[in-house]
């Protein structure tokens, strides 16, 4: 007979179901503290992200534009071409500084004393010499002629009209004098007052003067120095990780080597700028502050990742696909080449432009191999000296003038448009060409 009782049975089932259904609250109060805590998460990350960009645009936005001063220049022929000859190697030696401090004490004949005559002559840039120069240059027919010409003002000027000097202050804690002050009101009252878009900041060298700065020379050394970074890199890094992924027999040897180059990965940059001062600078002499030193440096820097990237790709590749290629008579070579390659391609750029925007934004080992110099003449060819964009914002972020401040901005901002847009790329193709096995 058997002693089995159905109610005695359900009634620890039922205890059971009690004690869930009672905890149930505290679990999704649970469940509900932790999806707040992540959204939390999220929102202060994202903030702390959006108050930085807003930070570096609100700063730099203004560094895109350039105050111009109007005044009328008499190209004297005396002082530019007494012979008349129209000699380029006379007109380029001639003193066009002279001419701008004429043009300005005209538009100020009551101006007198040196002191004031010096505070006249600041508000224009001492590139306004130059640029008479190339007007000149480009056109020698403007000898012995008056114009009206819009002239570079100089960095403080600059900053009253972008508002980054108050005129509030009491003058002796401004940079700027009440006597600048009240002639910048009367030209800008006759229309001689402009801002302009500021292209000399994408086409102009360094310089020592903030309104004659430009990123130029360090658009044009990050191109070299990342195009050698890429010629390098992604050949060697494509055909290792070919190699380790297809052919390279699974012994201690290929693991050692798979550990090393997983370290490389994690190594600090600043290694591989100490690697290449002392093997290429020192021990090869090649030359300091060169885009095709930077380069090296940077790929050595990225082939890691580049590597890693590849047999990522190449592990996502369906077995089924080698198969079928072997199965139809196709050699080892041949598989890997013809159709296991051409679909992991796609992941394979993909890191490797990962790789050079990484690349992209370093300093540290750059600053070892001296492309921290101070080059004003923009780089012609990979042995040039010249530095990079990132090392032009940390130089520039060390420089006391407060219209650096804007310059240092805004060459981040370039920077982080080369960065999204390479980035971008990087996603467009992973989302073009990747196949979903």
């Amino acid at each position: 007979m058997s002693d089995d009782n159905p109610s005695s049975a359900g009634a620890p089932r039922r205890r059971t179901i009690d004690a869930v259904r009672a905890s149930l609250p505290r679990r999704y109060a649970k469940e509900r503290r932790f999806r707040l805590t992540g959204r939390l998460a999220v929102l202060t990350g994202l903030a702390f992200v959006g108050s930085l960009f807003l930070s570096i645009i609100l700063n730099g936005y203004t560094g895109f534009e350039q105050t111009y001063l109007k005044v009328q220049v008499t190209f004297d022929q005396e002082a530019l071409d007494p012979e008349g000859r129209r000699d380029p190697a006379a007109l380029a030696g001639a003193d066009y500084a002279a001419l701008v401090k004429r043009a300005m004490q005209a538009a100020f004949p009551d101006v007198s004393g040196r002191s004031e005559l010096r505070e006249l002559f600041g508000m224009v840039s001492s590139g306004a010499e130059y640029q008479l120069q190339d007007m000149v240059k480009a056109d020698p027919s403007l000898v012995g002629t008056t114009r009206d010409l819009w002239l570079i003002a100089s960095d403080d000027v600059d900053m009253v009209m972008k508002g980054h000097i108050d005129r509030r202050v009491p003058e002796d804690q401004r940079r700027v004098s009440d006597r600048v002050l009240g002639w910048l009101d009367v030209l800008e009252k006759k229309g001689a007052v402009d801002t302009r878009f500021n292209w000399r900041f994408f086409t102009n060298g360094d310089s020592r003067e903030p309104e004659l700065a430009g990123i130029g020379g360090a658009v044009m050394g990050s191109f070299y120095t990342l195009l050698v970074c890429l010629v390098i890199s992604f050949p060697i890094g494509v055909a290792a990780a070919v190699y380790l992924e297809e052919f390279a027999p699974k012994n201690r040897l290929t693991d050692l080597i798979e550990v090393n180059i997983n370290n490389l990965a994690a190594v600090p940059s600043i290694v591989f700028g100490l690697l290449g001062l002392a093997v290429l600078i020192n021990f090869f002499g090649m030359p300091r502050s060169a885009p095709v030193v930077g380069g090296l440096v940077l790929a050595l820097m990225v082939l890691p990742t580049i590597i890693i990237a590849g047999r990522a790709a190449l592990k996502s590749v369906p077995p089924s696909i080698r198969e079928a290629a072997l199965g139809v008579g196709a050699s080892k070579m041949q598989t890997v080449f013809h159709h296991v390659l051409p679909l992991a391609m796609p992941g394979m750029m993909t890191g490797m432009i990962i790789g050079m925007a990484h690349a992209l934004g370093e300093t540290a080992p750059l600053l070892m191999i001296g492309m921290v110099a101070f080059v004003v003449d923009v780089p012609k060819g990979f042995f040039d000296p010249s530095t990079l964009l990132p090392v032009q914002i940390y130089l520039w972020a060390d420089s006391p003038e407060r219209a650096f401040v804007e310059k240092t901005a805004a060459a981040i901002i370039v920077l982080l448009a080369f960065l999204i847009a390479m980035n971008a790329l990087a996603v467009y193709l992973r989302k073009r060409f990747e196949r979903r096995w």
